[in-house]
């Protein structure tokens, strides 16, 4: 027996061990018997040999550590139950001296009248009281000297004697229920599957039955435990007629006739059969049990083109999800943990220092704000507000800039030679070497909110301008993370309400969390998702049930998903070290470097060019920052005459001296001409060519 199975304690199985019995196979399976591997599968190859070294020298190490902590409390136990002890050994060896064996005999003679036989068993007794007697006084005698040695020996002598004698004299005064030394693991007590169980909880839930040959339920192969042991799974082969849909609709009855939660059975769809599906019942309800704190704790830089961990899955298997050429919806009724799941996801593309991450925020929380620190543009609400004026406008200038982005990587991609760029789409060393070809992230939380903005025009091209970025932005390196507690019923104009549902319906991957009812959960995971048995209006409902969901399309397993949490105070850390990360590689950009995006997000050198009138050819500074405060306010709202001509002049345009009696006494001021805006402009696209 190992140390392991010595060092934990297993509770009292709830059900009996069945009868041996061979497995029944179907005519699906062409097995007669099961070998064992000549080589364990975990010491097979150099991965999996290193795997096991490693997880045993976990176990170990956690044995170690958990008796190290408490070794002085074993220490001060064991002492006390070593005095037990010794008073133990005192009473035995009194009791043996006095040699009462022969009481009852002595009491049998006195009933009978018998003096002879009472008075030879006296005498008997008397002698081997002597005997004994003298026996016992050597023993006093040699502990006497042997105490005596040990006061006058060395104290490593007296420890090493210690360290033997108060272990046994321990052991004979301890109870064989209080052991001293506690298991360092205690596996939970579950219920053991065996094919009788199942067969009566399929019965039991009307899907076949016993005394019907052609009703009867089978097997496609033998019962086992996974591989964590945290739960038992078997390929169930319903009647034929019967289906997945069947199984999954008498979940709630096989739950019963398994006599668990309905939260401990998976029913799993098998690929080559509709009759067939896979049964796993876990040991305990593992959606329960917290995925545990975010690993972006680490504070380690992270890679958007690698799986960002996103929890564990009903068998506490790990749960990546890769954000490059996906969009990710998240749904799910209020306080269920939505915005949390959709934030964990932006964390980790925030602590790639070469990811620029756009965060518009629909509902203005406070979820949000502490991406301001590595955000390249942050928008809140869609009216008015302390954190941004102008809400709707700035949000149209981050859709259009990412789909200038999304045009202009297009065509550095197509103009790229083959040697770079052989298959002309965006990799990650071109990412990082171009910074015209940044990986982009929008996150858009609580998108319905501006598909039902005041303004019907900015709606729709809010809604025209994401359902493009849906369609060709991924492909680009644009990400989208959307999040929305009402995925349907939005719009005010059938246009509106088609680019809505367009827009909503080309998420590559959904994570549903708690919905209200079927069609909530049909309109975030997809009508698929239902008609393969995912419902997340059935996912369980309670305080320890926040941030689990259905994590559809992202691989062709749906996991149910616990996700890694993540609060308030974590997401600030994460998103300190964020800042840090890209000051590190100064890649630091946009809002969050101190720059006003409103105007860089504008093409400045082709509006000041529209702000000519017919006819002119020279325009004064005053005079172009009044036209273009009236003309874009979203972008040139407080622009001055000399803030506009720093820009103009940034971009290679020479300033000169024009007529304007309107805003110089002097009839004459500084300004620029158009020839020389048309020369910049005509310069800028032959170094872009």
């Amino acid at each position: 027996m190992t140390q392991e199975a010595l060092d934990t304690h297993y509770e009292i199985e709830l059900d009996e061990q069945p009868d041996t019995r061979a497995p029944v196979y179907v005519d699906l399976v062409a097995v007669d018997d099961e070998r064992r591997p000549i080589i364990p599968a975990q010491w097979r190859g150099p991965d999996n040999i290193k795997a096991t070294i490693k997880r045993q020298g976990e176990v170990v190490a956690h044995h170690a550590g958990y008796h190290a902590v408490r070794a002085p409390w074993y220490a001060v136990q064991a002492t006390g139950w070593a005095v037990v002890g010794l008073a133990r050994l005192a009473g035995r060896q009194v009791r043996w001296w006095w040699f009462t064996d022969q009481y009852p005999l002595q009491q049998a003679a006195a009933s009978k009248n018998d003096p002879g036989t009472f008075m030879q068993l006296h005498r008997q007794a008397q002698a081997v009281r002597l005997y004994r007697g003298l026996v016992l006084a050597g023993e006093v005698v040699v502990l006497a000297g042997a105490a005596v040695t040990l006061a006058l020996s060395p104290g490593w002598v007296l420890m090493a004697t210690a360290a033997v004698a108060v272990p046994v004299l321990a052991r004979v005064g301890r109870p064989s229920t209080k052991p001293i030394v506690q298991p360092a693991v205690v596996a939970p007590r579950y219920r053991k599957l065996n094919p009788d169980i199942v067969l009566r909880a399929y019965y039991a839930a009307g899907l076949g039955h016993p005394d019907k040959p052609d009703l009867r339920i089978q097997f496609g192969g033998t019962m086992s435990r996974d591989a964590k042991q945290i739960g038992s799974q078997v390929l169930v082969n319903l009647p034929y007629g019967k289906t997945f849909d069947d199984a999954v609709k008498a979940k709630g009855a096989i739950a019963s006739g398994l006599d668990v939660s309905v939260n401990q059975v998976f029913i799993s769809k098998d690929r080559t059969s509709n009759r067939s599906h896979m049964l796993y019942v876990s040991d305990q309800d593992q959606l329960a049990i917290p995925a545990g704190r975010t690993p972006l704790l680490r504070l380690k830089p992270t890679d958007v083109w690698k799986p960002a961990p996103f929890g564990l899955d009903e068998r506490a298997n790990l749960v990546s999800l890769l954000l490059m050429w996906n969009s990710v919806l998240v749904g799910a009724q209020p306080r269920k943990g939505k915005t949390f799941s959709a934030r964990a996801l932006a964390l980790y593309a925030a602590c790639d220092p070469y990811v620029r991450v756009i965060v518009a925020d629909g509902k203005n929380s406070p979820d949000w704000t502490a991406f301001r620190m590595v955000a390249h543009m942050a928008i809140f609400g869609t009216v008015p507000n302390s954190r941004d004026r102008d809400p709707v406008g700035h949000l149209l200038t981050a859709l259009r800039y990412l789909k200038a982005h999304v045009e202009n990587v297009n065509d550095v991609l197509a103009k790229l030679p083959p040697s770079e760029c052989p298959e002309g789409k965006l990799t990650r060393d071109l990412s990082r070497k171009y910074e015209q070809l940044r990986v982009h992230v929008l996150v858009v939380e609580e998108f319905q909110v501006y598909y039902e903005l005041d303004d019907k025009d900015d709606a729709e091209e809010v809604a025209a301008l994401l359902s493009f970025l849906m369609a060709v932005g991924p492909s680009a390196g644009v990400i989208i993370l959307s999040s929305s507690q009402k995925p349907s019923g939005v719009g005010a104009s059938q246009n509106i309400q088609r680019l809505f549902t367009r827009y909503r319906d080309n998420h590559a991957v959904r994570f549903a969390l708690k919905c209200g009812n079927r069609l909530v959960s049909e309109a975030v995971l997809g009508g698929d998702a239902y008609a393969e048995g995912f419902d997340a209006s059935t996912l369980p409902v309670g305080p320890e049930y926040r941030g689990v969901g259905y994590l559809y399309g992202a691989s062709d397993d749906t996991p149910t998903v616990r996700t890694f949490l993540a609060d308030a105070e974590d997401a600030d850390r994460i998103l300190r070290a964020a800042r840090q990360f890209r000051e590190a590689h100064g890649l630091l950009t946009g809002e969050a470097a101190g720059e006003d995006m409103t105007r860089e997000a504008r093409d400045v050198l082709a509006d000041v060019l529209n702000m000519f009138y017919a006819g002119k050819a020279t325009i004064s500074w005053p005079a172009l920052a009044a036209r273009l405060q009236e003309t874009y306010p979203e972008a040139y709202a407080d622009v001055t005459p000399d803030a506009i001509s720093a820009m103009v002049r940034k971009l290679g345009v020479k300033g000169k001296s024009v007529k304007d009696v309107e805003h110089f006494e002097s009839g004459v001021g500084q300004g620029c001409d158009r020839a020389a805006i048309e020369a910049a402009i005509q310069r800028r696209a032959i170094e872009r060519g």
